[in-house]
């Protein structure tokens, strides 16, 4: 499967903690930090749920 890159371009301060497990379970702990992941239908949906704080790179 091909990989999805993921870039925390936002600060999860004052964020749900919904939304703060979603970026810790991405490995997403710092704005700017960058992750790869497989592309699939659960990283995507994780994606969605904190579209406004990443950022997709290919």
């Amino acid at each position: 499967m091909a990989t999805i890159r993921i870039k925390q371009v936002r600060s999860r301060i004052g964020c749900p903690k919904v939304q703060k497990r979603t970026l810790d379970a991405l490995g997403l702990r710092k704005t700017g930090r960058v992750v790869e992941h497989e592309n699939n239908p659960a990283i995507l949906g994780m994606i969605e749920r904190v579209k406004h704080l990443v950022e997709i790179m290919n």
